[in-house]
């Protein structure tokens, strides 16, 4: 399976390409981050995260594009311009036909290091552990995207029986 992990954010958007299975080795594709001018405007900006996700999907062609589900912080502006960077990306993918997965900020940290509270050098640390790199990605959002790809490939498996089995039981609940 491969992955395009989506960390989003307006200024810096963390994107990270893994491909593996759950239980062998995972390999990175490429990871970076699309920038945008803080001083841009809104418009501009989101054109350019578009862009630059669409360049990603372009070289990388992944079967999934794992974004970081939006949640509630203090400062609202933050979280719009998250959530707005996010929604770019979902759409992107969309448009694509690409399946798209939401992962909080704690299950991806759990998934990758074993707890949702890990802090980001533990997040940067595991995912350069993970993926046998010579020093963690950086920035941050650039690490965090892997992890977001990481976590996907290794719960995927798991979400997909489990859908599986909430779809066979609904249908046998129409039929009885």
């Amino acid at each position: 399976m491969r992955v395009l992990g989506v960390d989003p954010g307006l200024t810096r958007c963390g994107v990270g390409v893994v491909e593996g299975v759950a239980g062998r080795p995972l390999t990175m594709l490429g990871v970076g981050v699309v920038r945008t001018p803080a001083d841009a405007e809104l418009g501009q900006r989101l054109v350019a995260v578009e862009q630059g996700i669409e360049q990603w999907l372009d070289e990388h062609r992944p079967e999934c594009v794992a974004v970081e589900r939006v949640f509630s912080q203090h400062n609202v502006r933050t979280v719009m311009g998250t959530a707005q960077a996010s929604a770019v990306a979902m759409l992107c993918a969309a448009r694509r036909g690409i399946p798209v997965a939401l992962h909080t900020p704690s299950e991806v940290k759990a998934a990758v290091t074993g707890s949702g509270r890990a802090d980001k050098a533990q997040v940067g640390a595991m995912v350069t552990r993970l993926l046998r790199l010579d020093a963690p990605p950086k920035p941050a959002d650039a690490a965090d995207a892997l992890a977001l790809a990481i976590c996907h490939i290794w719960r995927a498996p798991a979400q997909n029986r489990l859908q599986q089995a909430v779809a066979l039981h609904a249908s046998k609940g129409r039929t009885a």
